[in-house]
């Protein structure tokens, strides 16, 4: 069960599966969510963010309140589960990535392959995001792309708005 939930997940990253593919219910799906907000606790102690558990839960809670909303509209209920299983596992490896980028940094010199490293990999997030919208809300790659965005949108001038820089 663990190792074919893995593949499921590199798949996943891999724009090769979608949610359909996380196993039903909500056992998984909330210890991926634990973890995925788990990883503000582990962001905050590596970076020294003293307010990066907050933004991380509300970013994360931002971002599956609209996605429950929209299946809900689009009477696919029954789906949020596994998007949540979808959402978040692919969501805690790029967020390990991109804390492992940041760890390299150092603030003393230009270091331009890190900076487009991280670009690189915020761009493939939010691919991987519109990849797992198309699947779960039954849409075009292009509207999930443009969902993705959007909700990246929203959390930005929320998390703008409630913590500042």
């Amino acid at each position: 069960m663990t190792s074919r939930l893995i593949l499921n997940l590199l798949d996943m990253l891999r724009l090769r599966s979608g949610p359909q593919e996380m196993p039903p219910g909500w056992t998984i799906a909330a210890s991926l969510a634990l973890a995925y907000i788990a990883q503000g606790f582990i962001a905050d102690q590596v970076t020294g963010d003293h307010d990066g558990m907050p933004r991380s839960l509300v970013a994360i809670s931002v971002q599956l309140g609209i996605v429950g909303l929209l299946l809900n509209l689009r009477s696919y209920q029954s789906r949020f589960p596994q998007t949540v299983s979808a959402l978040a596992g692919p969501g805690f490896i790029c967020g390990l990535l991109s804390l492992l980028i940041l760890t390299r940094v150092d603030p003393g010199k230009p270091q331009p392959e890190l900076a487009l490293l991280y670009l690189f990999l915020f761009g493939w997030s939010l691919a991987v995001d519109a990849h797992i919208y198309r699947h779960a809300l039954s849409v075009k790659f292009g509207i999930g792309a443009l969902l993705a965005v959007m909700i990246f949108a929203v959390n930005f001038i929320l998390l703008k708005t409630l913590f500042g820089t």
